[in-house]
């Protein structure tokens, strides 16, 4: 894949992080840095006095730093920052942090030079990840720990992954057959203003949100056709009239999975119910909300992957090099938060949908916690109660981390984003989302095998087939939390995936 500083998908973020395909800067990439780093050595050769370059960092930058120390700046910048705290982010995290990085240094603002972010193609390209806490940003002048890490690990410092071990960098760097790097004025601080590592982390998440987005809606029909739900309020003339994009595209989903159903067939003529409860009738309202704002963060992420989020910028076709404040994390932050409530909202109502199937109050029939012998067993009883425990932590997790602000670096970075705080909060709510969506096909599941030997649409007997390639039917209570990770994981993978739903 080349490295043009173009927008990057979700998708595409997605298949570099689990995938090894190599990367490789484009010419008019190289020429733009090499253009970049023209402007700053000229700035040297004059001795100006620049942001970074040639004076200390945030509350210091008006300590004029002398040429002779330019380099020694410039390690301890990147030294004095590792204070990263915590479980070291994943691997497909740090590849998708490390092919960000690049990308935005491809764009050519940041003054660094060309060697630098050739070797962290290099290190994605060889498999060399360096150790990166997952705490300690405040994501304002971006990821500074986080990216810190990362750049200790590129100057041969610290710990890195290399294969299946974890190494001194140094050692990582010699069995990769690369050699560390030696920062010049600015190529450090060009290194951690930043905002890629929430943004990996964000951006992974996010991507199976998405997918999550659509799993609801199969989830949701499944327990629509297990309930003996009316798809009525599915009607498009019913969305048109109210035309959100993500409300008409679940309305249309829902049709589409349930189509040609014999479960509907069965009493679309003689029910007595007006309407259903809210988690059935409203899923289009609800889940295509849930798109919308999936939808908004996903833009956001693209315009960020293409971003210069470096400070100072350097701009080659005058030689200005002028400082402003694009590493801040508002963006990703708040779009984080938004999407962590759109998220924890699915599994609200996916929640209230399992509720319906096993309570007999309100099942249309079904068992009592669709037991096979209600009482001497208990059936998916504690199912639901795991499932209000995800949706409880998941509320908690929802509560924005963006609204905070904690001023930092004796004042100078008095408003901060804590974006990474943001996305490692959403990252744990996606976690519990599959799980439950999971309880919720397990019950949905369960619910058809008592309407056999109607069947259910097309689209819901497909995901019946899924669920049942990792779950047996309940004919006597048994532990069902390896079930409920199976299909967790079996939704992860996109094996739920409709043809023309694919991400």
């Amino acid at each position: 894949m080349e490295i043009a500083g173009r927008p990057i998908s979700l998708a595409q973020l997605n298949a570099i992080a689990l995938g090894d395909e190599p990367i490789e800067l484009t010419s008019k990439a190289r020429d733009r840095i090499h253009k970049s780093r023209d402007v700053i050595e000229k700035i040297l050769d004059h001795g100006d006095v620049i942001y970074g370059i040639s004076t200390g960092f945030g509350k210091l930058s008006d300590v004029k730093i002398e040429p002779e120390a330019l380099r020694e700046l410039q390690l301890n910048l990147v030294r004095s920052h590792c204070c990263g705290i915590g479980t070291p982010l994943a691997i497909p995290e740090v590849r998708a942090m490390i092919f960000l990085r690049a990308n935005v240094l491809a764009l050519g603002f940041s003054g660094m030079r060309l060697e630098v972010v050739e070797l962290l193609c290099q290190m994605l390209n060889r498999g060399v990840y360096p150790v990166i806490p997952e705490q300690g940003s405040v994501g304002a002048s971006g990821d500074l720990a986080p990216l810190a890490h990362l750049a200790l690990g590129m100057i041969g410092e610290g710990e890195s992954f290399f294969g299946d071990e974890r190494l001194a960098s140094a050692e990582a760097f010699s069995r990769a057959r690369l050699k560390p790097i030696v920062l010049e004025a600015k190529d450090g601080l060009a290194l951690l203003n930043g905002t890629q590592a929430m943004h990996a982390v964000g951006g992974l998440a996010l991507f199976r949100a998405k997918r999550l987005s659509r799993v609801a809606d199969v989830a949701g029909a499944m327990t629509l056709e297990g309930l003996m739900g009316t798809p009525r309020a599915f009607d498009l003339r019913i969305q048109k009239a109210r035309p959100h994009p993500g409300q008409i595209a679940v309305a249309e989903h829902l049709r589409a999975l349930i189509r040609h159903s014999e479960i509907r067939e069965s009493h679309r003529q003689n029910d007595p119910r007006v309407q259903d409860a809210y988690s059935l009738r409203c899923m289009p309202q609800v889940h295509g909300a849930a798109r919308d704002a999936l939808a908004y963060v996903e833009n956001t992420m693209e315009i960020e992957s293409a971003g210069a989020t470096d400070n100072p910028l350097v701009f080659a076709e005058n030689g200005e090099v002028i400082s402003g404040g694009n590493f801040h994390g508002a963006p990703l932050a708040l779009g984080l938060d938004f999407a962590a409530i759109a998220l924890t909202d699915l599994m609200s109502i996916s929640e209230r949908r399992i509720e319906r199937m096993v309570n007999p109050d309100l099942s249309e029939g079904l068992p009592a916690f669709l037991a096979r012998k209600p009482g001497l067993q208990s059936g998916m009883m504690i199912a639901q109660v795991a499932a209000a425990s995800l949706l409880n932590k998941a509320k908690v997790l929802a509560h924005p981390a963006s609204v905070d602000n904690v001023p930092t670096s004796a004042g100078k970075e008095d408003h901060v984003s804590m974006g990474m705080t943001s996305a490692v909060k959403f990252r744990s709510i996606v976690e519990n989302a599959e799980h439950l969506l999971a309880i919720e096909l397990l019950a949905g599941a369960e619910a058809l095998e008592h309407r056999r030997p109607l069947k259910a649409g097309a689209g819901v007997e497909r995901a019946y087939a899924m669920v049942r390639k990792y779950a047996a039917p309940l004919l006597q209570d048994r532990a069902l939390s390896s079930d409920i990770s199976a299909i967790a994981a079996a939704i992860r993978a996109g094996e739920l995936d409709s043809e023309h739903e694919k991400l």
